[in-house]
């Protein structure tokens, strides 16, 4: 079910080049280990130099005056420029419709996540406006988030169902994100969280569980929606014993697995590692002993920050789970409930500042190594025969980046090849 990756055919001659430059520094996130931390010293940076692209993908890289007699046309860049590899977000939650802004006010004024849920809150309640919603509407929505998501060079975007918690209403979401994947640039990869509560049709976990295996598993996979499964283990989720047999389902059947784990109770991640999932996502109160045994286990972490912003709990100890040996993948979990912001550079910024991560780890964490959590390796990096998806920052230095923690924006970004974004250029 899953296809094996292929890289892009960028030197297919019947295809026109562009050059694109010239740039202070193209900072290519190549040769960057798999594992553990990364100091700052690792990252290559091409000096004075351009991008030849070719179709969807990169053709070369070097001196742009070199390379300028070799393309057909130049995206030529009038003032200091450096470039980044196509920011992307491995874990969000973007078709939904409705606001909890009253929750928020509740929780800033002293009630817990878990208390507001108890009164009918929380994912319930945006359950019930995202039945409420068309197929058309949501579209619509997830459109103009999508575009939010350019304009802060986001390129590739995660987004996760759980917001039907029925098998037709899951099947609209579904539809909803794969549609949206069609009518604007930012590449979508779609993960079905119908796992994400217990919806109030249902009294028994098991017998939920059993529905979606049975009567959602292979809708699926006929109609193309996902190859993605996850599931939400915690309070207020679904318990080790009942999610496991659920998982392992899914694995039977040819989807990659995530588990949202140890946000608010430890016990996820471990059934990650059990399991063999490709993620596991919050690690609010994950410990290192469970970190140790997510990497024997290849299982990838996925931090998310701009729930701990909005929830007002810790950050997940992002430094120890680099430093116990695991890769380290930033996401913001867009969301309406815990995470409203939906900003990745900031939070990266942020997180990266509280944790003490090198801008070589953060950086990573929101292009390389994510592309790997998803898995799609034809990104991710600036390397000749990959995806040019790329970002256009007007600065000199790539730590400029990330010190505006999200206030420096894009002037310019490419996804597939295609300048998508742009403002300043002549």
């Amino acid at each position: 079910m899953i296809p094996e990756f292929k890289h892009l055919r960028a030197e297919d001659k019947s295809l026109s080049s562009i050059l694109v430059g010239p740039f202070v520094q193209i900072v290519t996130m190549d040769n960057i280990v798999d594992k553990g931390p990364i100091s700052d010293d690792s990252l290559e940076i091409i000096t004075d130099s351009g991008v030849l692209i070719r179709g969807k993908g990169i053709l070369e890289i070097g001196k742009f005056e070199e390379l300028r007699t070799k393309c057909d046309s130049v995206f030529e860049i009038p003032y200091p420029a450096v470039l980044l590899p196509g920011l992307i977000d491995a874990h969000t939650h973007l078709c939904w419709d409705g606001s909890r802004s009253t929750e928020y006010a509740q929780r800033v004024a002293g009630s817990s996540y878990q208390e507001i849920a108890n009164r009918g809150g929380g994912i319930a309640a945006t359950v019930r406006t995202t039945r409420a919603a068309s197929k058309e509407q949501l579209i619509t929505l997830m459109q103009k988030r999508a575009k939010a998501l350019v304009d802060i060079g986001v390129t590739t975007c995660e987004v996760k169902s759980g917001y039907g918690l029925s098998i037709s209403e899951e099947l609209k979401i579904l539809e909803a994100i794969q549609a949206t994947s069609t009518r604007q640039p930012v590449h979508i990869i779609p993960t079905c969280l119908a796992a994400h509560i217990l919806p109030a049709e249902f009294s028994s976990a098991k017998d939920y569980l059993k529905v979606i295996v049975e009567d959602l598993f292979s809708k699926l996979y006929e109609r193309r929606l996902t190859e993605r499964i996850d599931v939400f283990v915690d309070e207020g989720g679904f318990s080790v014993e009942e999610a496991r047999p659920f998982l392992q389902e899914a694995k039977s059947a040819g989807f990659h697995t995530i588990i949202h784990g140890d946000q608010f109770s430890e016990g996820g991640a471990s059934l990650a590692a059990e399991v063999d999932a490709l993620s596991v996502d919050h690690l609010e109160k994950v410990s290192q002993e469970t970190c140790e045994t997510l990497r024997d286990h290849n299982v990838i972490p996925i931090v998310l920050p701009g729930a701990s912003m909005g929830l007002g709990i810790p950050y997940a100890p992002a430094r120890m789970i680099l430093d116990t040996g695991l890769p380290l993948v930033i996401a913001s979990d867009w969301n309406p409930g815990s995470a409203p912001m939906g900003n990745l550079l900031l939070q990266a910024a942020v997180l990266g500042a509280a944790e003490k991560l090198t801008m070589a780890e953060t950086l990573a964490g929101i292009t390389v190594r994510a592309a790997k959590a998803l898995p799609m390796l034809d990104r991710g990096s600036i390397v000749k025969g990959m995806r040019a998806d790329m970002v256009i920052f007007p600065c000199k230095d790539f730590r400029e980046v990330l010190y505006n923690q999200g206030s420096l924006k894009p002037s310019a970004v490419f996804i597939n090849g295609e300048c998508v974004k742009q403002r300043g250029l002549s």
